[in-house]
């Protein structure tokens, strides 16, 4: 392969490990909780300085991150959640059953959806206390 070609495999791997996370309706300290288990577990776009807030109106607050899935870290312990979060990730198979695995050293983890496609899934995710 030359160089160009080498490039574009490496972006295009490195996009195979990226997860959308989608939350919404949930409180914003489960929000909070949910992204700081993301962050210790992999590298996301959401500084531990984004603090999720609640919108005005009357529109449902969503809140949203990537995460990069490629090196993953091992969350110890589990960590309490007001009630349980519903989120949506997508992304390749093996990126999302990784994020997966992830969430699963913090919460209880259950799907509860699945829309599959011929490279990448979105998966609905139910995140409780174990």
């Amino acid at each position: 392969m030359n160089s160009a070609q080498d490039k574009r495999q490496a972006t295009e791997d490195h996009h195979d490990q990226e997860v959308s996370v989608v939350l919404s309706e949930c409180p914003e300290e489960d929000a909070r909780t949910v992204f700081d288990v993301l962050r210790a577990a992999f590298t996301t776009d959401r500084s531990s300085a984004d603090v999720p807030h609640e919108a005005a109106g009357r529109r449902p607050t969503a809140w949203a991150a990537t995460v990069d899935v490629s090196e993953a870290r091992v969350v110890s312990g589990s960590v309490a959640l007001g009630a349980p979060v519903t989120l949506d990730v997508q992304g390749g198979y093996h990126a999302v059953d990784r994020l997966r695995g992830g969430l699963a050293d913090a919460f209880a983890v259950r799907v509860v959806g699945t829309v599959s496609g011929d490279q990448e899934e979105e998966v609905r995710l139910r995140l409780e206390n174990k």
